[in-house]
């Protein structure tokens, strides 16, 4: 399985933006998958993550400003992010999880984004 992240840019603080994740290849039904970035010069963090049931959790600091959505036909899945401020700059990271052995871990190359004025 191979996951492309796109949708990544420059953006003013305030602007929205929309990070996609396409999944190629045959994935077990039963999964999470996780919307992850890091900050240049931080540790890894997870943003977003979304059950295969559309169960959803996210960091305190995005609560209300980002929302994770999935599309289960398509193995896709997004991040909606709005009223983004200048300390989500960073490369954002997709990630599936499986959830029945032997629990493999996909993740695609990072997507970045810049706010800035």
């Amino acid at each position: 399985v191979q996951l492309q992240a796109s949708g990544g840019g420059l953006v003013q603080p305030g602007e929205s933006l929309t990070l996609s994740c396409a999944a190629s290849g045959s994935l077990f039904s039963q999964n999470i998958m996780i919307w992850n970035r890091q900050v240049s010069g931080k540790q890894r963090e997870t943003v977003a993550e979304i059950s295969s049931v559309g169960k959803t959790k996210y960091a305190d600091y995005v609560k209300g400003r980002f929302t994770i959505s999935r599309n289960n036909v398509e193995n896709r899945f997004f991040l909606q992010m709005t009223n983004l401020e200048p300390e989500d700059t960073a490369v954002y990271y997709c990630e599936i999880l499986e959830l029945i052995h032997p629990y493999r871990d996909y993740w695609g190359e990072g997507t970045l984004v810049t706010v800035s004025s």
